[in-house]
């Protein structure tokens, strides 16, 4: 079988992540104090966050979805703005989101490889990865995978379509990725009827005009089919109510035919490089317990601010102490009256949230409050939700900066 090399290939040992506890978040004050988070955050280096998983979780997850850095060699900035002219891009507000940039093949390799081999091994026997790249290094994976999991273990490539305009005027435009799917074994989950779709309506017609349509061969018309491997989803610059300002955010319902092809419910699932969130957002809507991941702190604090709009069950954020964090920014007056808390003049919020009973170490919110998708505005004003003894408060401004305060 062919292998492919390169003079620093390697699969070191690496050192576990110093990881600590940071919050637990009880969405709008649902399961406080009490209820057991299933679903975790982690911010921080997930090749290190990983490894810290192994003792727990190898051979137990039913399904990773890996979403990493292209070798675009790109820099790729956030949309922090709200309520602006889409058409109008030289007047969006704007902030660092995360880079994409190589020294050479052999450095984004050195990333990719050690990862994908702790993926392999956090796979439960029965697990399916499913890697999603484009032509700056699909080929290139492609042959990783095979060395790591067995070139006959490969299920399909999928071929994700979409249009929209393109710079480019010296060769076809480039309007699609590849998604390689990779089983850890023959017993694998794929779960057929849940992502079938309707036949196209010319098929219909073709079938009910004539019995000799398909050489006799009929399908079911009302159960639909299987999707073929090329998938159509339009991108989520097209879908304004998706939209988040997060780069190369993925469409929901992408993630979600993957999630329910590919794990059950109750299934453990997990995305390393989850971005803006949209994966752990489709497998708490379909009943999957996660473990999400993100180097980059817009990306944790954008996936937070998704799962607390969608969820009832509390989860957890992890931190990675070696993981700078924005610096903290002078409070504002908080003023505490008839069980509600109000901030007095604040910086541009984005974010803020409530702990009542501060113990020093785990910022246990129990009401969050965030900015309008759709406007600039957020609610100044958090009514206590339960008694409190030690009000404490985490506020997350638009430029990314972060203060806290108690009362």
């Amino acid at each position: 079988m062919p292998i492919l090399t390169w003079p620093s290939k390697s699969l070191p040992e690496i050192e576990h992540a110093d990881i600590i506890l940071d919050t637990v978040l009880y969405p709008h004050g649902s399961g406080y104090p009490n209820s057991k988070p299933e679903n975790h955050l982690f911010l921080g280096d997930n090749l290190q966050i990983m490894a810290s998983l192994l003792p727990e979780y190898e051979n137990r997850l039913d399904l990773i979805y890996a979403d990493p850095p292209f070798f675009t060699n790109k820099r790729y900035p956030v949309r922090i703005g709200r309520g602006e002219d889409s058409r109008r891009p030289q007047e969006w507000q704007m902030a660092e989101g995360y880079g994409d940039y190589w020294k050479n093949p052999e450095a984004y390799l050195d990333f990719l490889y050690p990862r994908l081999a702790l993926m392999y091994r956090l796979l439960a026997p029965t697990g399916t990865l499913y890697l999603h790249l484009d032509w700056h290094a699909d080929a290139y994976a492609r042959l990783l995978l095979d060395e790591l999991f067995g070139r006959e273990r490969l299920m399909n490539e999928i071929i994700w379509t979409y249009h929209g305009p393109s710079p480019i005027r010296h060769a076809f435009n480039r309007k699609h990725d590849v998604i390689l799917v990779y089983t850890k074994s023959d017993d694998y989950t794929f779960n057929a009827d849940a992502v079938r779709e309707p036949y196209h309506p010319n098929t219909v017609k073709t079938f009910a005009s004539s019995s000799k349509a398909g050489f006799g061969k009929i399908p079911n018309l009302e159960r639909g089919k299987v999707p073929e491997d090329w998938w159509y989803f339009p991108v989520v610059a097209r879908l304004h109510n998706e939209r988040t300002g997060y780069p190369t955010q993925k469409p929901e319902a992408l993630l979600e035919r993957i999630l329910l092809a590919s794990s059950n419910p109750d299934d453990l699932v997990a995305d390393f490089f989850c971005g803006s969130g949209t994966f752990p957002l489709a497998a708490l809507r379909h009943g999957r317990r996660f473990l999400a991941g993100d180097v980059s702190w817009r990306a944790i604090h954008t996936t937070r601010e998704r799962l607390i709009d969608l969820s009832r069950a509390p989860f957890t954020l992890y931190r990675e102490t070696a993981v700078s964090i924005p610096s903290y920014a002078p409070a504002c007056p908080i003023v505490f009256s008839d069980q509600k808390l109000s901030l007095k003049n604040p910086p541009a919020l984005d974010y803020w949230e409530i702990d009542p009973a501060w113990d020093g170490i785990v910022f246990r919110s129990v009401n969050q409050t965030r900015r309008s998708n759709r406007s600039a505005e957020i609610p100044l004003e958090i009514k206590m939700p339960i008694a409190a003894t030690n009000i404490c408060v985490r506020a997350v401004t638009v430029s990314g900066s972060v203060f806290q305060s108690n009362i």
